[in-house]
């Protein structure tokens, strides 16, 4: 009978006891077993009240030591009692208490039945959190949403608790929303792109073009967080839940104040918002924009950028080009605000006159400069030099460069001077006409050779040319490159500007001459005299002819009579 009173208890299972002793050291608990348990008296520090008669979980870990006592553990049920606790919140789907002890990396730890849980940053709130410590020692309700029975680590959060009530109350509004319709929002977050504002459970986003009807770089410039606006709704969708909304739809667009007189040719004043590659944005007024392309910055016609003219916050006036009031558009010029050069170009820039351009750009032909913005002009291979043969510009000058030039001829239909630099010296090749006449003989260097034949650099700068049979030696070798000899001129021609020259004909003549020598010294007897027919012989010869044709007909006759 006495055995049947007792509780059939086994080791590491979780029963409920009663207190029925304590003290500084042991806490007696009753199990209804044949002995009581010993319970450490730390293990119930967390309740300092506990007193005699209380009911508490204990974990019987030994029922009998070695002087035999049943020992027990208050810690370790709570654990267990806990873990099964926690795993039932998350089966059940249920709402549980937490209290939030302190803060760590990515969110907060939280005690919740005696285990730490996580609760991650992003599951605090449905807003972004910008301060965690205002959570600190707050209890909250949660949910649990991820269990890691192998590392037993369990996740919670107080995020999912009001989604799904701010889902319900998303349904009721996206099912009210209308295009157009003026809502108050708080602003929830802001993004380089746009802002995020909070309509009361939905969440909308204004895109950062239509914050305002100017140009901004960054929406704080318009709004601060937790900012209450009224916003307008622009659209929606209902499968993806996405509020496009607008704040500057609220306000008149600007481009209807514009000023009912402002007209073409008028100036105005304004500043630089954009700046691109082929224009530059000025705002003349907030949200009213003009177009100034790169073509009407200067009256030059090289191609530039609107980075050498301009730069983002410059104050400029300029001249309208262009005015649609109905598209809202506009363009504007800055080089109008300038007198146009070719108005007066037979005046400052006239046939004859001198000035200083510089080199633009090249071509096989010639060189194109600028004299002054939006007068340009070329210079033409043939007119760099007098003296020297250039094959392409570039030997001669390069780009950016300053050069001397004379306008030679005006273009005015395509805007263009034909210029000189060569003009600026007399022609040399009225002096060289008397210095390198034909058969004259002159030191060389060759400078260049070809198949065809070697430049020779000649006296003066001046170039002459030879062909290959007369860059031969009197030995026989050919020239070679750099090497120094006399030259002979063969041919001047001074309308082509061109000197043929020989090295060969030196050596060639002398001998020639030699040879002439020769033949004036040698005698006359030596010479085989020549046969002479005189005219008897001639006459005697033509008789005998003429006889034997006499002969051959008479004997012809004699035949026919017979």
């Amino acid at each position: 009978m006495y055995d049947g009173t007792l509780n059939t208890v086994s080791e590491k299972e979780v029963l409920e006891g009663t207190v029925i002793a304590l003290n500084k050291r042991e806490v007696v608990v009753d199990i209804g077993y044949k002995s009581d348990g010993i319970v450490s008296v730390n293990e119930f520090r967390y309740n300092p009240e506990l007193k005699v008669g209380d009911k508490v979980d204990v974990y019987i870990e030994s029922l009998e030591d070695k002087k035999g006592q049943m020992i027990l553990s208050h810690k370790q049920a709570r654990a267990t009692r806990s873990w099964e606790r926690v795993n039932e919140s998350l089966d059940n789907s249920e709402i549980i208490k937490g209290f939030i002890k302190c803060r760590t990396k990515g969110g907060m730890i939280v005690d919740v039945f005696g285990i730490e849980a996580f609760l991650p940053g992003s599951q605090i709130d449905v807003k972004p959190i910008r301060d965690y410590d205002i959570y600190v020692g707050k209890t909250m309700e949660f949910k649990v949403v991820k269990i890691n029975q192998e590392y037993r680590n369990v996740v919670v959060s107080h995020k999912a608790l009001i989604e799904a009530e701010l889902e319900l109350q998303k349904k009721e509004i996206i099912a009210k929303l209308e295009k157009g319709q003026v809502l108050e929002g708080t602003v929830k977050n802001v993004t380089s792109y746009g802002v995020f504002m909070d309509l009361g459970g939905v969440d909308g986003l204004i895109h950062i073009t239509d914050l305002s009807w100017g140009r901004i770089s960054h929406p704080t410039e318009i709004v601060e967080l937790d900012q209450k606006l009224n916003v307008v709704i622009l659209d929606f969708d209902n499968d993806k839940k996405r509020i496009a909304l607008g704040l500057k739809q609220l306000t008149p667009h600007p481009w209807d104040n514009l000023d009912a007189e402002l007209k073409v040719g008028d100036k105005v004043k304004g500043k630089v918002v954009v700046i691109a590659d082929y224009g530059a944005f000025v705002e003349i007024a907030t949200g009213v924009e003009g177009l100034i392309h790169v073509s009407e910055m200067s009256w030059s016609q090289h191609l530039r950028s609107a980075q050498d003219f301009l730069k983002v916050g410059d104050e400029i006036e300029a001249a309208i080009l262009t005015l649609d009031r109905d598209e809202r558009k506009m363009s504007l010029g800055l080089k109008q605000l300038k007198t146009d050069p070719w108005n007066n170009i037979d005046t400052e820039f006239g046939v004859g006159s001198k000035h200083n351009a510089t080199v633009r750009n090249f071509t096989n032909f010639g060189v194109f400069v600028e004299i002054a913005e939006g007068v340009d002009g070329l210079i033409h291979i043939s007119d760099l030099s007098w003296t020297k043969k250039i094959k392409h510009p570039s030997e001669f000058t390069a780009i950016a460069e300053k050069i001397e030039v004379v306008v030679l001829d005006i273009d005015k239909n395509n805007r263009r001077l034909s210029l000189g630099h060569k003009q600026l010296e007399e022609n040399p090749w009225d002096v060289f006409e008397t210095i390198f006449t034909a058969d004259s003989i002159h030191e060389g260097t060759v400078v260049d050779l070809m198949d065809k034949g070697g430049v020779i650099a000649l006296p003066y700068g001046v170039e002459g040319f030879a062909t290959p049979r007369h860059l031969v030696k009197e030995d026989g070798t050919k020239v070679k490159q750099d090497e120094k000899l006399d030259f002979k001129v063969i041919e001047f021609n001074k309308s082509a500007k061109r000197i043929i020259v020989s090295h060969s004909r030196i050596f060639e003549d002398v001998k020639r001459a030699e040879n002439n020598a020769k033949r004036k010294t040698q005698p006359r007897s030596s010479k085989k005299p020549m046969r002479v027919m005189d005219n008897a012989e001639k006459t005697t010869l033509g008789d005998i002819s003429e006889l034997a044709a006499l002969k051959t007909q008479m004997e012809a006759k004699e035949k026919k009579d017979k």
